[in-house]
């Protein structure tokens, strides 16, 4: 995967969609612990990838993309929770839980193919 792949740059434009959330949510809404969590989790897909993309072997690269994926699960847990308890809009969630959706189909896919090409490569 190149430095400055689609997956990187969709990442590191959740993650500034995140960091606005969590200054609204914050600020606006006075939510300081679930704001919190979904911070965290949802900085952390692109903090990964970057360190992945910088990993020594394959199996280090694709051990931190199968972190991406995970904190992408995690961020789709949180927002899902914001949205039942109407912290954001039905049309907010929709927004970032569809991009949210995308970066796990595209480290799901680059999960599977690095997975592939380590067995075939043994």
């Amino acid at each position: 995967m190149a430095k400055d792949s689609v997956t990187l740059e969709k990442s590191k434009e959740f993650a500034i969609r995140i960091v606005r959330l969590y200054q609204y949510l914050y600020n606006e809404r006075k939510e300081y612990v679930l704001s919190k969590q979904i911070l965290k989790s949802g900085t952390s897909i692109g903090a990964n990838l970057s360190e992945a993309l910088y990993g020594i072997t394959k199996k280090d690269f694709l051990s931190k993309v199968y972190i991406s994926l995970k904190e992408c699960a995690e961020t789709l847990y949180w927002l899902e929770l914001l949205y039942k308890t109407s912290y954001i809009t039905e049309s907010e969630f929709d927004s970032l839980n569809k991009d949210c959706t995308e970066l796990v189909k595209l480290f799901t896919s680059i999960a599977k193919t690095t997975s592939s090409n380590l067995i075939s490569n043994l």
